[in-house]
């Protein structure tokens, strides 16, 4: 299993970014997706998730502002994520839903080892 992330950049408060991942290695098209995020002395947080069958999944700060999307041919999942603030510095990791995962599995995730596997991150800067 192979996640790749990349995209992570500096920007400028209320600015946008793109945030993909290319994974190989194992069955994309039949694995839900996640990102989540990790701030230097934040909790870590899940983001948002795309499902097998193309549903999507918000934590409540990401709803309206981000945006997950996949491309199965191309074994890539996106964040698109807008109007960014400072709060949303902080390491993006791309990582594999457990196979059980529902709306309850995404509200109980607490860190990279709740996942089935993982990336090693892009860091996504906002500051003036």
């Amino acid at each position: 299993v192979h996640l790749v992330e990349s995209g992570g950049d500096w920007v400028q408060p209320g600015g946008s970014m793109r945030l993909s991942c290319v994974a190989s290695g194992f069955d994309f098209s039949d694995s839900s997706m996640s990102w989540a995020r990790q701030a230097p002395y934040k909790r870590f947080e899940w983001v948002a998730a795309v499902e097998k069958d193309g549903q999507t999944f918000y934590s409540e700060f990401a709803k309206g502002r981000f945006t997950i999307s996949r491309d199965n041919a191309k074994k890539t999942v996106y964040l698109d994520l807008t109007s960014l603030g400072a709060g949303a510095s902080a390491v993006y990791y791309c990582a594999i839903d457990k196979p059980t995962a529902n709306s309850w599995y995404y509200r109980g995730i607490q860190s990279l080892t709740d996942f089935a596997s993982w990336g090693r991150g892009t860091q996504v800067t906002v500051s003036s």
